[in-house]
């Protein structure tokens, strides 16, 4: 199976320590030994909010803010390169040209932020697109789609499974509230309504769940195309 990991900061370097980055890292070679292609894209989290707020109070514009946070992303995922034993090129893929021709090689393609203005969730769905993944895993910081943001709103309600256009739904619907994070960003949204890909949206803080979503017994919401 071909996978394509969006790895949120938030859960993979909440804080800069090692173990959290070594849990992901076995996990990532247990899928890679059980004969799974499996590429990565590794967002900023709260160290790229950081540095993008300090920026932006010292009067940077948004297109530098961007980069700051694309920096902070390929720091990231230094840090999970260092910690994966399988074969991965030595430093962040820069484009998904080079993340395809890693995948090619037999490598494990490790990416970061690539433009300003396309956050970490829509590389790894165009890279996803790019190479025709069997499945997409979003591990965030929440256990799945909501109908509204729970960390905002105590009543909502996870579901099970969604069309890519109910997803296009909430995720707009969320995105409108001010001070709510949705699950998965609307560009990313947009690319997956496109391309048909099998999704899964879980909750990236037990990296266990990622091999849980590779065999259907995960937890999280199951993004079903509306052929399948």
């Amino acid at each position: 199976m071909k996978v394509v990991i969006s790895v949120g900061g938030s859960v993979l370097v909440p804080t800069v320590r090692a173990e959290r980055v070594r849990q992901y890292a076995a996990v990532i070679d247990g899928l890679r030994n059980d004969g799974h292609e499996v590429g990565v894209v590794v967002g900023g989290g709260p160290t790229a909010r950081e540095y993008i707020d300090v920026g932006r109070e010292l009067g940077a514009d948004e297109i530098s803010l961007d980069q700051l946070g694309i920096a902070v992303t390929r720091l990231n995922a230094r840090l999970l390169i260092a910690a994966v034993d399988g074969a991965t090129p030595p430093t962040p893929l820069e484009d998904h040209e080079s993340a395809y021709e890693s995948f090619q090689r037999g490598e494990i393609p490790i990416m970061g932020g690539t433009a300003a203005g396309h956050t970490t969730d829509a590389v790894a769905t165009a890279l996803a697109e790019y190479i025709d993944a069997d499945l997409l895993i979003y591990a965030t910081s929440v256990p799945g789609v909501f109908d509204a943001d729970p960390k905002q709103d105590a009543d909502a309600t996870k579901y099970d499974s969604l069309s890519p256009d109910s997803l296009l739904d909430v995720v707009s619907s969320i995105e409108m509230a001010a001070g709510s994070n949705a699950p998965v960003d609307l560009l990313a949204t947009k690319l997956l309504q496109r391309s048909g890909l099998r999704a899964v949206v879980l909750d990236g803080n037990d990296p266990e769940q990622l091999r849980a979503a590779v065999s259907g017994t995960h937890d999280g919401t199951d993004i079903i195309p509306d052929h399948d």
